[in-house]
């Protein structure tokens, strides 16, 4: 029995290509639809989650927006796996350092995403369940990232439940950990695509600094993520029969 549209996806399988680039704003998918994607068009606009399909690279792509927080991408990530046979997501959003070598406008690689979240809880591991990236998508990406001489970073990140935590030294603890930079969705991402037997990734770009206070001016954000976006589209098209 079909399983689309769903509550949330307005689409058909076909509407999709086999990778999707999950920002978390809605409006960030409406930039690289119309600046990056040739030929895109409009598949999803419910609850004003815009969704595009177009072609980078001759490669079929898609990018729609995840909204914040693991329960809004844990949705989109579950239909899109599950009945839209979308393959690949890579998340593309951003992140606060926790790390002094990691600076503003680099890119973090999230080769693992630790959570505060008790979004594993409903799988009954007998455990604590480790999320990480998809080696294949991870490796990709890093070697694209190399070829536009990105500054970059694999590791760690936290993927946070709370943006206003009671606890104003949390961080401090995941700090000492090696965790390179916080945000707010790759762990449920990735847990949901384990399930899925499907493959995730996401790529950060720094926006602002946790040790020092210091922010990327909002004007620079949309130039700033162009590496990441062009990074993420490029890992796309050369995804094509892995």
């Amino acid at each position: 029995m079909a399983k689309y549209p769903t509550p949330h996806i307005d689409a058909s399988p076909e509407d999709f290509g086999k990778t999707v680039l999950m920002p978390g704003d809605p409006k960030r998918s409406e930039f690289i639809a119309k600046n990056f994607l040739t030929n895109a068009r409009l598949v999803n606009d419910i609850r004003g989650v815009k969704g595009y399909t177009g072609f980078y690279g001759g490669e079929k792509v898609s990018v729609m927006a995840s909204g914040m927080g693991i329960p809004s991408i844990g949705i989109y990530s579950y239909e899109l796996y599950n009945f839209f046979d979308v393959e690949n997501i890579i998340r593309i959003g951003s992140a606060g350092t926790l790390d002094e070598s990691v600076h503003i406008r680099d890119l973090v690689f999230a080769m693992t995403a630790s959570t505060n979240s008790a979004f594993s809880s409903q799988y009954g591991l007998p455990g604590t369940y480790a999320p990480g990236a998809d080696y294949t998508l991870l490796s990709t990406a890093v070697k694209e990232a190399e070829k536009l001489g990105a500054v970059y970073h694999v590791g760690g990140v936290l993927s946070a439940d709370t943006y206003y935590d009671d606890d104003i030294h949390c961080l401090d603890k995941w700090h000492k950990m090696g965790i390179k930079a916080v945000e707010m969705e790759a762990a449920g991402l990735y847990m949901t695509a384990a399930r899925a037997g499907k493959r995730a990734l996401a790529i950060c770009t720094i926006s602002n600094s946790i040790i020092t206070g210091e922010e990327m001016p909002a004007a620079d954000r949309e130039s700033t993520f162009v590496q990441m976006i062009e990074t993420a589209l490029k890992t796309a098209s050369a995804m094509k029969g892995k």
